[in-house]
C-alpha cells in the first residue's frame, strides 16, 4: 500500500515547538560544503535546515572557503573541515544530531567525507555529489548506510546508483514506486526519488507518493538549487528528531507548499523564505 502524502494532524503537530525548549532541544545540523566558489548549494541547504526548525546549523567547509561562506552567513555558523579524520572527531559532541552531504560538495570530497559521515551513525541526508561519487561502486555506499539515512536522487542520480531499476523504470517495466521500494531495500535506508510525482520508500517496505500535479502543481520548482533546499529541509527535520521516512515525507510536502506559496518567479533562495508563511498558514 502506498500513502499519498498530505498534511496530517500528526505531521502538523510534529512541526510545532514547545515553549520550554532551547536550541539544543531541536538539534544541531552539520552541512558539508565544497571548495572555493562551490558553497552556494550547501548554503541553501543550511538555511533551509535552520528555517524548518533545527536549533543550530553549522556549515563545514575547507579552510580556503571560509571567507567566501562567511560573507553570506549570519545565523548559520561556520567551521573549517579539512578532512574525514576531523569530521570523525566532531562526533564526540553528542549534541550533533544530523548531517547533510552532497550539495556542491565535489566528487573527490564526497568520496572522502561520506564514509566518515556514515561511520558516525547520525541522521544523514545524502544528495547530489554524495550520490554520484559512488556511481562506479554503489555497494560501497550501500554497505555503509543505515536506517537513519535518506538518499534524495533525481532520476539521473538514481540511474547512477541503481542502473537496472532505472532501465526498467524508463522501459515501463516497473512503476516508479516499486523501483523506489526496491532501491530502498537494496540501500538499506530511505530513498526519495524526486520529480513532479515524488516517491519515497524505506528499507522496511513503507512507501509514499507526493503528487505535485493538477491543482497541487509546483512547476516553479524546476530551478537550480531547489533540490538542495529539499535536502536541507529533510536534514533539518531529522536534526529535530523526525525519523528518516517521516522527515522525507514532511519535507517533500513543505517543499512543494513553499513553491506554491511563492508562485511565479521562484528561485531556490525564495524557498526557505516562504516557509514561515506556510507554517503560519497551517497553524504551527
Amino acid at each position: 500500500m502506498t500513502e499519498h502524502i498530505t498534511l496530517t494532524e500528526t505531521r502538523r503537530a510534529a512541526l510545532s515547538k514547545g515553549v520550554a525548549g532551547h536550541k539544543y532541544s531541536h538539534g544541531h545540523l552539520l552541512v558539508l560544503a565544497g571548495g572555493l566558489g562551490r558553497g552556494g548549494a550547501a548554503r541553501l541547504a543550511a538555511r533551509a535546515g535552520l528555517r524548518v526548525g533545527a536549533g543550530l546549523v553549522t556549515l563545514a567547509c575547507p579552510q580556503v572557503s571560509l571567507a567566501e561562506n562567511a560573507a553570506h552567513l549570519n545565523a548559520v555558523m561556520l567551521i573549517a573541515l579539512p578532512d574525514a579524520y576531523t569530521l570523525r572527531g566532531l562526533f564526540s559532541d553528542t549534541r550533533l544530531t544530523a548531517l547533510c552531504l552532497g550539495p556542491g560538495l565535489g566528487l573527490p570530497r564526497a568520496q572522502e567525507m561520506v564514509p566518515a559521515a556514515l561511520w558516525g551513525k547520525r541522521a544523514t541526508v545524502l544528495d547530489a555529489d554524495a550520490l554520484s561519487a559512488f556511481e562506479r561502486e554503489p555497494e560501497l555506499l550501500f554497505n555503509a548506510t543505515h536506517e537513519n539515512v535518506v538518499l534524495t536522487p533525481h532520476l539521473g542520480e538514481f540511474r547512477r546508483l541503481f542502473p537496472d531499476l532505472a532501465e526498467a523504470l524508463e522501459a515501463g517495466e516497473i512503476e516508479k514506486r516499486d523501483a523506489t521500494r526496491q532501491a530502498a531495500a537494496r540501500a538499506g535506508c530511505t530513498v526519495l526519488l524526486k520529480g513532479a510525482q515524488t516517491t519515497i520508500a524505506d528499507q522496511n517496505g513503507s512507501a509514499a507518493l507526493h503528487d505535485a500535479s493538477g491543482e497541487l502543481a509546483a512547476p516553479w520548482l524546476a530551478t537550480a538549487g531547489a533540490g538542495d533546499v529539499l535536502a536541507g529541509l529533510i536534514a533539518g527535520l531529522m536534526a529535530r528528531g523526525f525519523s528518516a521516512y517521516e522527515a522525507a515525507c514532511t519535507g517533500t510536502w513543505l517543499h512543494a507548499a513553499c513553491a506554491r506559496q511563492f508562485g511565479p518567479g521562484l528561485i531556490a533562495e525564495d524557498l526557505p523564505e516562504a516557509l514561515p508563511a506556510v507554517l503560519r498558514e497551517i497553524g504551527v
